[in-house]
């Protein structure tokens, strides 16, 4: 039977917890990085600039894709009446312009994952920075994002954080509910 690190992590965050008298005061949090990871403006921007900045490549595609396609209707169309020699020529123009199309396919789809896994880096250092500022500035003692198999609401930070990466991007925030209070230990207590 296989055991992953997460169920490892768990068992053993439990095991602390509740050997741990004062962890009633203790502050989690819970964080859906998937959804930070989707539904954050930043998020938002870098899929919307990518989307751009490719756009005339994949246009410039579709209209050689669109062109291969008239080209071979009509040589389908044609071969019967054309020379060995124009069929032939024919032929070989199709082969080509299908080589070039599917190279600066793979050319671009190379070029749009290098750049999506350059921005998914950028973007994951933002979440990440962002969930550890609200964590220090609303006293949480832990936030856990992966490896978490249930949690309530109460914990769930998500809607916060979501909240302070649109304030840090400039848009009205909407108003996100915090998550509930929780008692802090006392001075020097834990």
């Amino acid at each position: 039977m296989k055991v992953s690190k997460s169920t490892i992590a768990a068992f053993a965050l439990a095991t602390v917890c509740w050997a741990l008298p004062g962890f009633a005061q203790t502050r989690i949090g819970v964080v859906d990085y998937s959804r930070l990871l989707e539904e954050s403006p930043q998020a938002k921007a870098v899929s919307e600039a990518m989307r751009n900045e490719f756009a005339p490549r994949t246009r410039e595609l579709q209209a050689q894709q669109q062109t291969l396609k008239t080209k071979e209707e009509k040589f389908n169309k044609d071969a019967a009446t054309m020379s060995a020699d124009q069929r032939s020529r024919s032929e070989k123009e199709l082969r080509d312009g299908a080589r070039d199309f599917a190279r600066r396919q793979s050319e671009l789809q190379d070029d749009i994952n290098a750049r999506r896994n350059e921005e998914l880096s950028r973007l994951q250092r933002t979440l990440i920075e962002e969930v550890r500022t609200y964590a220090k500035a609303q006293s949480f003692d832990l936030v856990l994002a992966d490896g978490v198999i249930f949690a309530t609401n109460a914990l769930d930070i998500t809607p916060a954080v979501l909240t302070a990466l649109q304030a840090r991007n400039g848009r009205p925030a909407a108003a996100a509910p915090a998550p509930a209070a929780q008692p802090k230990p006392a001075a020097g207590g834990r």
